[in-house]
Protein backbone atom coordinates (compact mmCIF):
# COMPACT_ATOMS: atom_id res chain seq x y z
CA UNK A 1 0.00 0.00 0.00
CA UNK A 2 1.05 3.48 -0.62
CA UNK A 3 1.77 5.99 2.00
CA UNK A 4 -0.74 8.57 3.22
CA UNK A 5 0.40 11.15 0.72
CA UNK A 6 0.47 8.91 -2.30
CA UNK A 7 -2.32 8.59 -4.83
CA UNK A 8 -4.32 5.33 -4.76
CA UNK A 9 -2.67 4.18 -7.91
CA UNK A 10 0.76 4.77 -6.42
CA UNK A 11 3.54 7.06 -7.55
CA UNK A 12 3.66 7.50 -11.34
CA UNK A 13 6.62 6.21 -13.18
CA UNK A 14 9.45 8.49 -14.15
CA UNK A 15 10.88 9.77 -10.93
CA UNK A 16 10.01 11.37 -7.66
CA UNK A 17 7.74 13.94 -9.15
CA UNK A 18 5.97 11.52 -11.38
CA UNK A 19 4.35 12.97 -14.50
CA UNK A 20 4.37 16.52 -13.09
CA UNK A 21 7.73 17.13 -14.68
CA UNK A 22 6.31 16.21 -18.08
CA UNK A 23 3.87 19.16 -18.01
CA UNK A 24 6.12 21.61 -16.21
CA UNK A 25 7.03 23.42 -19.51
CA UNK A 26 3.40 24.25 -20.27
CA UNK A 27 2.45 25.61 -16.89
CA UNK A 28 1.33 29.25 -17.31
CA UNK A 29 2.66 31.81 -14.89
CA UNK A 30 0.61 34.68 -13.49
CA UNK A 31 1.87 37.29 -16.01
CA UNK A 32 0.76 35.07 -18.89
CA UNK A 33 -2.67 34.62 -17.36
CA UNK A 34 -3.07 38.35 -16.77
CA UNK A 35 -2.13 39.05 -20.39
CA UNK A 36 -4.80 36.71 -21.78
CA UNK A 37 -7.46 38.42 -23.92
CA UNK A 38 -10.23 36.01 -22.82
CA UNK A 39 -11.33 35.54 -19.21
CA UNK A 40 -13.53 32.79 -17.84
CA UNK A 41 -16.52 33.97 -15.82
CA UNK A 42 -16.73 32.71 -12.26
CA UNK A 43 -19.46 30.26 -11.22
CA UNK A 44 -21.13 32.98 -9.17
CA UNK A 45 -21.23 35.29 -12.22
CA UNK A 46 -22.65 32.61 -14.43
CA UNK A 47 -25.44 31.77 -11.92
CA UNK A 48 -26.41 35.29 -10.94
CA UNK A 49 -25.89 37.23 -14.19
CA UNK A 50 -26.42 34.44 -16.69
CA UNK A 51 -23.13 35.55 -18.11
CA UNK A 52 -21.42 33.59 -20.86
CA UNK A 53 -18.75 31.15 -19.90
CA UNK A 54 -15.98 33.51 -21.17
CA UNK A 55 -15.69 37.21 -21.91
CA UNK A 56 -13.16 39.43 -23.68
CA UNK A 57 -11.00 41.45 -21.34
CA UNK A 58 -10.42 45.16 -22.00
CA UNK A 59 -6.89 45.97 -23.25
CA UNK A 60 -4.43 46.82 -20.56
CA UNK A 61 -3.27 50.43 -20.43
CA UNK A 62 0.38 49.75 -20.17
CA UNK A 63 1.59 53.27 -21.13
CA UNK A 64 4.43 53.99 -23.52
CA UNK A 65 6.66 51.14 -24.48
CA UNK A 66 10.34 51.25 -23.69
CA UNK A 67 11.25 51.81 -27.35
CA UNK A 68 8.94 54.79 -27.62
CA UNK A 69 10.36 56.28 -24.46
CA UNK A 70 13.90 55.91 -25.81
CA UNK A 71 12.89 57.53 -29.13
CA UNK A 72 11.30 60.49 -27.37
CA UNK A 73 14.42 60.88 -25.22
CA UNK A 74 16.73 60.87 -28.26
CA UNK A 75 14.62 63.47 -30.07
CA UNK A 76 14.63 65.68 -26.98
CA UNK A 77 18.42 65.43 -26.66
CA UNK A 78 18.88 66.21 -30.38
CA UNK A 79 16.72 69.33 -30.22
CA UNK A 80 18.44 70.47 -27.05
CA UNK A 81 21.87 70.05 -28.63
CA UNK A 82 20.82 71.98 -31.75
CA UNK A 83 19.50 74.87 -29.68
CA UNK A 84 22.66 74.92 -27.54
CA UNK A 85 24.96 74.96 -30.55
CA UNK A 86 22.93 77.75 -32.12
CA UNK A 87 23.32 79.89 -29.02
CA UNK A 88 26.92 78.97 -28.20
CA UNK A 89 28.41 78.51 -31.70
CA UNK A 90 32.20 78.76 -31.28
CA UNK A 91 32.79 80.45 -34.64
CA UNK A 92 30.15 83.14 -34.43
CA UNK A 93 28.01 84.34 -37.34
CA UNK A 94 29.52 84.27 -40.84
CA UNK A 95 31.13 87.58 -41.85
CA UNK A 96 29.06 89.94 -43.90
CA UNK A 97 30.50 90.33 -47.41
CA UNK A 98 32.29 93.66 -47.71
CA UNK A 99 31.93 95.69 -50.86
CA UNK A 100 35.20 96.11 -52.72
CA UNK A 101 36.80 99.54 -52.41
CA UNK A 102 37.37 101.21 -55.77
CA UNK A 103 40.93 101.50 -57.01
CA UNK A 104 42.42 104.95 -56.39
CA UNK A 105 44.91 105.89 -59.08
CA UNK A 106 47.31 108.73 -59.83
CA UNK A 107 49.38 109.19 -62.99
CA UNK A 108 51.94 112.02 -62.96
CA UNK A 109 53.58 113.00 -66.28
CA UNK A 110 57.25 113.99 -66.06
CA UNK A 111 58.28 116.63 -68.60
CA UNK A 112 61.90 116.76 -69.82
CA UNK A 113 63.92 119.94 -69.40
CA UNK A 114 65.26 119.82 -72.93
CA UNK A 115 65.27 117.56 -75.93
CA UNK A 116 64.95 113.83 -75.39
CA UNK A 117 68.28 112.03 -76.00
CA UNK A 118 68.36 109.08 -78.37
CA UNK A 119 70.53 106.62 -80.29
CA UNK A 120 70.07 103.95 -82.92
CA UNK A 121 71.01 101.16 -80.50
CA UNK A 122 68.74 100.43 -77.54
CA UNK A 123 71.48 98.51 -75.73
CA UNK A 124 73.72 101.54 -75.92
CA UNK A 125 71.05 103.71 -74.32
CA UNK A 126 70.43 101.18 -71.53
CA UNK A 127 74.14 100.92 -70.81
CA UNK A 128 74.43 104.71 -70.45
CA UNK A 129 71.33 105.18 -68.29
CA UNK A 130 70.42 104.53 -64.64
CA UNK A 131 68.83 101.27 -65.88
CA UNK A 132 72.20 99.76 -66.78
CA UNK A 133 72.06 97.31 -63.84
CA UNK A 134 68.34 96.48 -64.16
CA UNK A 135 67.21 92.93 -64.94
CA UNK A 136 65.17 92.00 -67.99
CA UNK A 137 61.46 91.33 -67.53
CA UNK A 138 60.04 89.51 -64.50
CA UNK A 139 63.55 88.73 -63.24
CA UNK A 140 63.70 92.32 -62.11
CA UNK A 141 60.90 91.71 -59.55
CA UNK A 142 62.28 89.00 -57.26
CA UNK A 143 60.15 87.42 -54.56
CA UNK A 144 61.24 88.34 -51.03
CA UNK A 145 61.80 85.79 -48.27
CA UNK A 146 58.37 84.84 -46.97
CA UNK A 147 57.02 83.69 -43.65
CA UNK A 148 53.56 83.09 -42.27
CA UNK A 149 51.52 85.76 -40.52
CA UNK A 150 49.07 85.34 -37.65
CA UNK A 151 46.22 84.28 -39.95
CA UNK A 152 47.90 83.42 -43.27
CA UNK A 153 50.23 80.49 -43.87
CA UNK A 154 53.61 80.74 -45.57
CA UNK A 155 52.16 79.20 -48.73
CA UNK A 156 49.34 81.76 -48.79
CA UNK A 157 51.78 84.67 -48.43
CA UNK A 158 53.86 83.22 -51.27
CA UNK A 159 50.76 82.81 -53.42
CA UNK A 160 49.80 86.47 -52.84
CA UNK A 161 53.26 87.66 -53.86
CA UNK A 162 53.15 85.54 -57.01
CA UNK A 163 49.75 86.90 -58.05
CA UNK A 164 50.91 90.49 -57.44
CA UNK A 165 54.06 89.98 -59.50
CA UNK A 166 52.05 88.27 -62.23
CA UNK A 167 49.75 91.28 -62.41
CA UNK A 168 52.72 93.64 -62.74
CA UNK A 169 54.17 91.48 -65.52
CA UNK A 170 50.91 91.29 -67.43
CA UNK A 171 50.05 94.96 -67.05
CA UNK A 172 53.56 96.39 -67.58
CA UNK A 173 55.52 93.94 -69.75
CA UNK A 174 53.16 92.13 -72.14
CA UNK A 175 53.68 93.65 -75.64
CA UNK A 176 49.99 93.30 -76.53
CA UNK A 177 49.05 95.31 -73.43
CA UNK A 178 51.76 97.92 -73.92
CA UNK A 179 50.63 98.59 -77.49
CA UNK A 180 46.97 98.88 -76.51
CA UNK A 181 45.77 95.76 -78.31
CA UNK A 182 44.71 93.78 -75.24
CA UNK A 183 43.63 94.28 -71.64
CA UNK A 184 42.43 90.75 -70.87
CA UNK A 185 45.74 89.45 -69.46
CA UNK A 186 45.54 91.93 -66.58
CA UNK A 187 41.75 91.76 -66.24
CA UNK A 188 41.84 87.99 -65.68
CA UNK A 189 43.68 88.46 -62.37
CA UNK A 190 41.16 90.89 -60.88
CA UNK A 191 38.51 89.90 -58.38
CA UNK A 192 34.98 89.96 -59.80
CA UNK A 193 34.09 92.89 -57.52
CA UNK A 194 36.47 95.19 -59.44
CA UNK A 195 35.61 94.16 -62.99
CA UNK A 196 32.90 96.79 -63.38
CA UNK A 197 35.35 99.58 -62.51
CA UNK A 198 37.99 98.09 -64.79
CA UNK A 199 35.62 97.78 -67.75
CA UNK A 200 34.19 101.25 -67.26
CA UNK A 201 37.73 102.69 -67.22
CA UNK A 202 38.41 101.37 -70.72
CA UNK A 203 34.91 101.93 -72.11
CA UNK A 204 34.54 105.46 -70.71
CA UNK A 205 37.94 106.82 -69.60
CA UNK A 206 37.86 109.71 -67.16
CA UNK A 207 40.50 111.71 -65.32
CA UNK A 208 38.68 111.31 -62.01
CA UNK A 209 41.25 109.23 -60.14
CA UNK A 210 39.20 106.05 -60.61
CA UNK A 211 38.67 105.39 -64.31
CA UNK A 212 41.97 106.05 -66.08
CA UNK A 213 43.18 103.06 -68.14
CA UNK A 214 46.79 104.11 -67.47
CA UNK A 215 46.09 103.59 -63.78
CA UNK A 216 45.44 99.89 -64.43
CA UNK A 217 48.08 99.14 -67.07
CA UNK A 218 51.00 100.72 -68.90
CA UNK A 219 50.02 101.36 -72.49
CA UNK A 220 51.30 103.67 -75.19
CA UNK A 221 49.44 105.43 -77.96
CA UNK A 222 49.87 102.93 -80.84
CA UNK A 223 49.45 105.71 -83.40
CA UNK A 224 52.63 107.39 -82.16
CA UNK A 225 55.12 104.88 -80.81
CA UNK A 226 56.12 101.26 -80.98
CA UNK A 227 58.48 99.07 -78.95
CA UNK A 228 62.03 99.11 -80.26
CA UNK A 229 62.98 96.32 -77.88
CA UNK A 230 60.55 94.06 -76.00
CA UNK A 231 63.27 93.21 -73.44
CA UNK A 232 62.03 95.77 -70.90
CA UNK A 233 64.42 96.63 -68.06
CA UNK A 234 62.90 96.30 -64.58
CA UNK A 235 63.85 96.94 -60.97
CA UNK A 236 61.13 96.19 -58.41
CA UNK A 237 60.39 95.12 -54.87
CA UNK A 238 57.49 93.34 -53.19
CA UNK A 239 56.38 93.11 -49.56
CA UNK A 240 53.45 91.50 -47.75
CA UNK A 241 51.78 92.43 -44.44
CA UNK A 242 48.61 91.31 -42.69
CA UNK A 243 46.39 94.37 -42.33
CA UNK A 244 43.67 92.53 -40.37
CA UNK A 245 42.81 88.89 -39.58
CA UNK A 246 41.01 88.50 -42.92
CA UNK A 247 43.20 90.63 -45.19
CA UNK A 248 46.69 90.34 -46.61
CA UNK A 249 48.17 93.33 -48.45
CA UNK A 250 51.07 93.26 -50.90
CA UNK A 251 52.88 96.49 -51.75
CA UNK A 252 55.01 96.85 -54.86
CA UNK A 253 57.41 99.53 -56.05
CA UNK A 254 58.77 98.92 -59.56
CA UNK A 255 60.56 100.93 -62.21
CA UNK A 256 60.13 99.91 -65.85
CA UNK A 257 62.31 101.27 -68.67
CA UNK A 258 61.13 100.90 -72.28
CA UNK A 259 62.99 101.45 -75.55
CA UNK A 260 60.68 103.23 -78.02
CA UNK A 261 60.73 104.64 -81.51
CA UNK A 262 58.16 106.37 -83.71
CA UNK A 263 55.45 104.11 -85.09
CA UNK A 264 56.24 103.07 -88.65
CA UNK A 265 59.84 104.28 -88.43
CA UNK A 266 62.67 102.29 -89.97
CA UNK A 267 64.66 99.83 -87.87
CA UNK A 268 67.59 102.25 -87.81
CA UNK A 269 65.47 105.17 -86.62
CA UNK A 270 66.57 106.77 -83.35
CA UNK A 271 65.47 105.06 -80.13
CA UNK A 272 64.70 106.77 -76.85
CA UNK A 273 64.05 105.47 -73.35
CA UNK A 274 60.80 105.92 -71.46
CA UNK A 275 60.56 105.31 -67.71
CA UNK A 276 57.52 104.41 -65.63
CA UNK A 277 57.68 104.01 -61.87
CA UNK A 278 54.64 102.19 -60.47
CA UNK A 279 53.70 101.79 -56.82
CA UNK A 280 50.72 99.42 -56.59
CA UNK A 281 49.03 98.00 -53.50
CA UNK A 282 47.19 94.70 -53.77
CA UNK A 283 44.65 93.25 -51.35
CA UNK A 284 43.93 89.57 -50.77
CA UNK A 285 41.58 87.52 -48.62
CA UNK A 286 41.17 83.76 -48.33
CA UNK A 287 38.69 83.64 -51.22
CA UNK A 288 40.82 85.58 -53.71
CA UNK A 289 43.90 83.57 -52.73
CA UNK A 290 42.04 80.34 -53.41
CA UNK A 291 41.20 81.39 -56.99
CA UNK A 292 44.45 83.25 -57.72
CA UNK A 293 42.97 86.74 -58.04
CA UNK A 294 43.43 90.10 -56.31
CA UNK A 295 41.97 93.54 -55.70
CA UNK A 296 43.95 96.69 -56.44
CA UNK A 297 43.76 99.27 -53.66
CA UNK A 298 45.95 102.05 -55.03
CA UNK A 299 48.05 102.71 -58.11
CA UNK A 300 50.57 105.55 -58.27
CA UNK A 301 52.65 106.12 -61.40
CA UNK A 302 55.27 108.61 -62.54
CA UNK A 303 56.04 108.46 -66.25
CA UNK A 304 58.27 110.37 -68.64
CA UNK A 305 59.39 111.98 -70.78
CA UNK A 306 55.88 113.28 -71.37
CA UNK A 307 54.39 116.65 -72.14
CA UNK A 308 52.27 118.06 -69.34
CA UNK A 309 49.93 119.48 -71.95
CA UNK A 310 49.11 115.98 -73.24
CA UNK A 311 46.26 113.94 -71.80
CA UNK A 312 47.63 110.75 -70.21
CA UNK A 313 44.30 109.31 -69.11
CA UNK A 314 43.75 106.73 -71.87
CA UNK A 315 47.27 106.38 -73.30
CA UNK A 316 50.78 107.47 -72.49
CA UNK A 317 52.11 109.61 -75.36
CA UNK A 318 55.90 109.62 -74.91
CA UNK A 319 58.22 112.26 -76.28
CA UNK A 320 60.71 110.56 -78.57
CA UNK A 321 64.33 111.19 -79.51
CA UNK A 322 64.95 114.86 -80.34
CA UNK A 323 61.53 116.05 -79.14
CA UNK A 324 60.91 118.58 -76.38
CA UNK A 325 57.92 119.18 -74.15
CA UNK A 326 55.29 121.56 -75.41
CA UNK A 327 54.88 124.76 -73.50
CA UNK A 328 51.99 124.89 -71.09
CA UNK A 329 50.99 123.01 -68.01
CA UNK A 330 48.51 120.25 -67.45
CA UNK A 331 44.80 120.65 -68.00
CA UNK A 332 43.18 123.14 -65.66
CA UNK A 333 41.78 121.98 -62.33
CA UNK A 334 38.30 123.05 -61.32
CA UNK A 335 38.08 123.16 -57.49
CA UNK A 336 34.29 123.21 -57.72
CA UNK A 337 34.16 119.90 -59.60
CA UNK A 338 34.42 117.49 -56.69
CA UNK A 339 34.32 114.42 -58.96
CA UNK A 340 37.51 115.39 -60.78
CA UNK A 341 41.04 114.56 -59.70
CA UNK A 342 43.62 117.31 -59.49
CA UNK A 343 45.80 117.50 -62.60
CA UNK A 344 49.43 116.94 -61.68
CA UNK A 345 52.71 117.21 -63.57
CA UNK A 346 56.37 116.99 -62.67
CA UNK A 347 59.76 117.64 -64.22
CA UNK A 348 61.98 114.78 -65.34
CA UNK A 349 65.41 115.11 -63.77
CA UNK A 350 68.33 115.40 -66.14
CA UNK A 351 70.19 112.52 -64.45
CA UNK A 352 67.26 110.22 -65.22
CA UNK A 353 68.03 110.49 -68.98
CA UNK A 354 70.69 108.46 -70.84
CA UNK A 355 74.11 110.12 -71.21
CA UNK A 356 74.74 110.24 -74.94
Amino acid sequence: MGGPGDPPEGTPEGGPGGAEDEYRSVVFDESFVRAARLQESSAQERVSDHAPAVRRRPPLRRGLTRQLLILVLLITVAFGTAIYMGVRHPYGPPPTPRAADPLRMTVIPLAPQGKVPGATDAEFLYAHSPAAHFEVGAEGIPLPATRSTAHFSDSQVTAALLVARNYLVRSSLYPEVLTGRQVRPARALLDADQLDQFDRSFDHPAADGRHAPTGWVVRFDPSRVTLADDRVRVLGTLGAVESDPATLEVSSDSTFVYALRADGAAAKAPVSLFTVRRAVTFRFDHDTLRVGQTRLVSSYAQAGPLSCAEDSTSYLRPLLSGQAARTGGPAGTDPYATDRATALCGTLATQAQPKV
